[in-house]
């Protein structure tokens, strides 16, 4: 596949997957032997299934969930995407009952494809700032004196 191919499904697997919910393409999108490199949460298995799970769980906790792509680069049959993820918060999350604030963090992929479908992911999430606008952590600097 092109680089311009591949970018295109990864394009199209934000859209259906993250933000229309749509967990039934990432059997069409991603391969059966995919590899996860990120910690995901607890009892979330990796590969595909795990994939559902993690897109199943953010719509839930956060049901006006959007992923917008900022930067998207590509070379040979890799991807980096740094996005930013916005929501409002009005369902369990990791254990935190709804809060209903609107949280903003940023995300960055990297992908590996092959056939433009996901072999391989990396990826980092601003946990620390989804939490402290959850009110669940102190920002940076809190109770300093």
């Amino acid at each position: 596949m092109s680089i311009e191919q591949n970018k295109t499904s990864f394009r199209q697997f934000v859209e259906e997957v993250f933000n229309k919910g749509n967990v039934s393409m990432v059997d069409s999108l991603v391969l059966p032997d995919f590899i996860e490199h990120e910690e995901l949460p607890p009892g979330i298995p990796g590969g595909r299934e795990g994939v559902k799970q993690l897109a199943n769980i953010m719509r839930g906790a956060f049901p006006d969930y959007k992923a917008t792509i900022n930067d998207l680069v590509a070379e040979g049959d890799k991807i980096v995407c740094r996005m930013t993820w916005t929501g409002t918060h009005q369902g369990e999350f990791m254990g935190i009952p709804a809060t209903g604030k609107s949280v903003s963090f940023g995300v960055i992929d990297i992908v590996r494809m092959d056939g433009g479908k996901f072999a391989e992911h990396w990826g980092l999430m601003d946990n620390a700032g989804l939490m402290q606008q959850l009110g669940v952590m102190p920002p940076p600097g809190a109770g300093r004196g």
